[in-house]
């Protein structure tokens, strides 16, 4: 495979899932700073917080199912057809949320349908980043693999960006005109991502390491069957994504609507760190593919363990100084060596036949405890002085993926026609000819 195409793979990876998670991330933040009031009005304020989180998290609760059935999809029939399909889900979705009514006008029949479109929008992200990461590192050279799939990841950052950097004029409007129409015009903007990521998407060529390889009837079964000890660390390893929800999420609800930080301050913490993230991925990813993956995913999780403990100490104080210098530190740094790692860490795992319903599968199932994390965290730590709980429950679920991957085989200098082969495959032909 080319190097030109490898390129421009990775751009259109970049491209679709920043636009993809544009999407879905401005919901967390309309989650953190405005559905408590507009959706959830009629509870007290700590309990219609509580209530906004859950819903964030009821977007995890449907990528597991999508995981089995996309992921049955991309590998049986192509990666191609899953990416288009969970970007027009996803905007559909998106922009479907920007139209709804609200508790006022028909009661609890706006929460429920809020809650049936995260549910959508959570269909659509469980194909999205495998599909990406499976084509991005079968186009990508053998040396580079890592680099290539990193871009996935940078796009998703900025994706995140793009919906901070929108809802800061937002947030920045009166609180009556912010309630009634504001909060709607960045989910309105999605009809311009779907356009956009369609053209993009339509555009990609299938792999050819999936052209040659024989799709099974049932990826599932057979991804089960040789696979299943990958597939569980994946589950454990992908935990650690509740760094991400935990500092995009609770984090921002915490700082404005506990200590009462301003919103315009704390959402500028997300959108420097992640400034900052899109450089440190794809040079963190690259430093892997000449080290080694679990070097640097290992040395993320660490940084993330020790990190959160004074950023939120720092936000507890409402020193924004030190929000600032440590929420791009952590966010920023220490967490995009596990995010510049993890797509071709993961999907070094499996073979070619079942890649995408393994990463599929893996990582939704450990997203699906980052989605809660925020509402388990704002349940456990509430209060001023509740931020030490979150802190050990962020390094615990850090300590628990560092933990799968240390068990997981170095990948990074493997032949991808020999990834998720069991090692007595690829001895064979050597001991063979010894002999």
């Amino acid at each position: 495979m080319t190097s030109s195409m490898a390129r421009r793979t990775a751009l259109a990876a970049w491209i679709g899932s920043a636009l993809e998670y544009y999407d879905f991330f401005i919901y967390g933040t309309a989650a953190a700073l405005v559905f408590n009031k507009v959706f959830f009005p009629a509870t007290a304020p700590a309990t219609g917080t509580l209530l906004a989180l859950a819903t964030f998290g009821v977007g995890y609760l449907a990528r597991p199912l999508g995981a089995f059935v996309l992921g049955h999809v991309g590998d049986r029939f192509g990666r191609k057809k899953v990416l288009v399909f969970t970007l027009l889900l996803m905007g559909i979705a998106t922009f479907a949320v920007g139209c709804l009514p609200t508790y006022a006008s028909v009661g609890v029949l706006a929460p429920v349908l809020l809650v049936v479109l995260r549910l959508l929008q959570g269909l659509s992200a469980s194909g999205e980043q495998a599909g990406a990461n499976s084509m991005s590192l079968e186009h990508a050279p053998e040396h580079r693999r890592a680099y290539f799939t990193s871009f996935t990841l940078s796009g998703t950052q900025a994706g995140q960006i793009l919906a901070t950097a929108v809802f800061l004029p937002v947030a920045a409007l009166p609180q009556d005109d912010l309630l009634t129409w504001g909060w709607r015009v960045p989910f309105w903007c999605s009809a311009v991502v779907v356009v956009v990521g369609l053209v993009i998407r339509r555009r990609i060529d299938e792999t050819a390491a999936f052209k040659r390889a024989k799709a099974a009837k049932l990826p599932v079964v057979t991804l089960f069957r040789n696979h299943w000890a990958d597939v569980l660390r994946v589950v454990l390893a992908a935990s650690v994504a509740s760094v991400s929800t935990i500092f995009s999420v609770y984090s921002l609800s915490y700082g404005v609507n506990t200590i009462g930080l301003s919103r315009t301050s704390m959402l500028w913490v997300g959108v420097l760190a992640n400034v900052v993230a899109l450089a440190a991925i794809p040079l963190l990813a690259g430093l892997s593919d000449r080290i080694g993956r679990k070097p640097v995913f290992l040395a993320g999780c660490g940084g993330c363990a020790i990190l959160i403990f004074p950023y939120l100490w720092s936000i507890s104080i409402g020193a924004y100084g030190l929000v600032l210098a440590l929420g791009i530190l952590m966010s920023g740094v220490a967490y995009s060596a596990i995010n510049g790692i993890w797509p071709s860490l993961y999907g070094e795992m499996f073979s070619t036949e079942v890649r995408l319903s393994g990463m599929a599968i893996g990582t939704q199932f450990g997203f699906l405890l980052a989605g809660f994390a925020p509402s388990v965290v704002s349940a456990i730590g509430s209060g001023r002085d509740g931020w030490t709980a979150v802190a050990i429950f962020t390094a615990a679920v850090c300590a628990m993926s560092a933990a799968a991957i240390s068990t997981a085989r170095e990948t990074f200098r493997r032949p991808t026609a020999e990834l998720g082969q069991p090692v007595r495959e690829r001895l064979a032909p050597a001991a063979v000819q010894q002999a």
